[in-house]
């Protein structure tokens, strides 16, 4: 059998000539293992259980028969997800017995939908459909990036070339920005758990403007990490508007979907969270001499104002002046009319004594008295020759 040593089914036979159960059951294994190798195997799927070990019991079965089965954790733990009762596979392991239990049964090594990428894909939308329901995928719920962010954080390896890449792409595009990396690993054993502590020191950071997470390509087994619905979930709790970029073009996570925005690469994800500084400057030289027109316009149209202003002004100046002129002519002429001076003109004269005062009544000339004769076109000095006696 299989190419060993012929096997004594008698030796070890006890003294009463029976063998033990146990007796029995090691020799069934023995026998069993030298006599079939590792095989493949097509059936399906029921009775699936998953124990808190990691270890998976289920049974294969077809048409007439079932086989028992069991993966053990440090051989599933590969698989992004358990397959599921009536799910069809394939399952390449080794037939054993159970000594224990005397049971025949497969110790499966690898685990395979029979469809193209069954396992992945089942895993993928069922933590799609959970996400989608808590309404993670709502487009409404997506942010816009900032127009010039300040400081952006990137979640990534430090050792990848998604990381060379993005600092490459920012110092071009956006100098001013301060880039901050928050180490994690994207692949591998515990990969989840490290993705998600550093999503979350994200929101620790107080000045981050944006986030970028993501890695560069690789196999479907390299990115599933970005599929786990314990990433996806971080990645929404992040509290400024996030970038995903992990793989190639054609790759598409469960990140990519939660992020606000995503982008097929690393570098992408760097143009599309930073404006180009050269077209920066364009865009505010434009602007400035577009501002300097419209003030420009706008000095122009307020000189024309002040000018019309200024002439209304003038022209009201000037009638309030020309009618406060005619007032004061007005005024002076009866001034003027009222004048003791036109009053000479008519052939009178006034007499006044040397200190200027009127001589209107007889009693105030003495004999010998000095006084001044005021006359149409001057005064003429005078004295009383002899004194007369008014009228009492």
């Amino acid at each position: 059998m299989g190419g060993g040593h012929p096997i004594d089914l008698f030796a070890g036979v006890g003294v009463d000539g029976a063998w033990t159960v146990t007796q029995v059951n090691q020799r069934a294994r023995q026998v069993l293992e030298m006599g079939l190798e590792a095989v493949w195997v097509r059936g399906e799927v029921t009775n699936f259980k998953a124990y808190q070990s990691g270890h998976w019991y289920f049974t294969l079965r077809d048409e007439q028969s079932q086989l028992r089965c069991i993966m053990w954790a440090s051989d599933n733990r590969r698989l992004p997800t358990p397959p599921a009762d009536g799910m069809q596979i394939f399952v390449h392991g080794r037939p054993t017995v159970w000594e224990e239990r005397g049971e025949y049964r497969l110790t499966v090594k690898t685990l395979l939908a029979t469809d193209r990428d069954g396992l992945w894909r089942l895993a993928f939308e069922k933590a799609r459909a959970a996400l989608e329901k808590d309404g993670l995928l709502d487009p409404q719920r997506k942010r816009a990036l900032p127009p010039f962010p300040r400081t952006i954080a990137v979640v990534t390896s430090p050792d990848g070339a998604a990381v060379r890449d993005i600092i490459a792409v920012v110092r071009r595009r956006w100098p001013v920005a301060t880039l901050i990396v928050i180490p994690t690993r994207v692949q591998g054993e515990g990969a989840e758990d490290d993705l998600c502590r550093a999503l979350a020191r994200v929101n620790r950071v107080p000045s981050v403007d944006v986030a970028i997470v993501g890695r560069g390509g690789g196999s479907r087994e390299d990115l599933w990490t970005f599929n786990a619905e314990r990433v996806a979930r971080a990645l929404a709790k992040v509290r400024v508007p996030t970038v995903s970029a992990v793989g190639h073009e054609v790759d598409v996570t469960l990140c990519d979907l939660v992020a606000d925005h995503r982008a097929a690469t690393p570098s992408a994800a760097a143009e599309h969270a930073t404006p180009d500084v050269t077209e920066v400057v364009e865009m505010l030289a434009s602007l400035g001499l577009a501002l300097g027109r419209g003030l420009g316009r706008r000095a122009e149209r307020g000189q024309e104002r002040v000018h019309r202003t200024a002439d209304r002004l003038g022209g009201a100046i000037g009638a309030i002046l020309e009618g406060r002129a005619n007032a004061l002519a007005l005024a002076g002429a009866q001034l003027d009319a009222l004048s003791p001076l036109k009053v000479l003109d008519r052939g009178y004269a006034v007499a006044r004594d040397l200190e200027g005062r009127v001589l209107s009544r007889v009693e105030q000339f003495a004999a010998g008295m000095a006084f001044r004769v005021r006359v149409k076109n001057g005064e003429v000095p005078a004295e009383v020759q002899r004194g007369r006696e008014g009228k009492r």
